[in-house]
């Protein structure tokens, strides 16, 4: 699968669809980001069936701002919606490749119990 270029307007529907979504905020200048960018596209091609995207921060600065993006390259992994990974720097492809098969591993049913009980720990 390409990878898809996440604006203001897209990125809301895009991490909320059914099943995996990972997304890299990179930004042109950053050198890391550009050094982890082909290592991105390699495992897009290997996993057709996962959504990856990229958000500029450069383009898209009230995104980055919104996701709390302090360090570029920052990568997220979303499962049905639900953020389950965040961290700032650039992944080799191996730890690229463990994160996708820990992300597609987890137990949603099991996330899904935690967060509801915590909600209820909140109120």
């Amino acid at each position: 699968m390409a990878t898809l270029e996440l604006t203001a307007e897209t990125f809301e529907e895009t991490i909320n669809k059914d099943g995996i979504t990972l997304v890299d905020f990179w930004a042109e200048w950053c050198g890391p980001c550009r050094m982890f960018g082909p290592i991105f596209e390699e495992a897009s091609e290997k996993h057709p069936d996962i959504r990856f995207g990229k958000v500029d921060t450069e383009a898209e600065q009230g995104l980055a701002a919104a996701a709390n993006i302090t360090s570029i390259p920052t990568l997220m992994a979303f499962r049905d919606g639900i953020l389950v990974f965040a961290q700032p720097g650039a992944l080799p492809a191996a730890a690229l490749q463990n994160l996708i098969d820990g992300v597609k591993a987890l137990d949603m049913q099991e996330i899904l119990k935690e967060i509801a009980d915590q909600e209820k720990q909140d109120d």
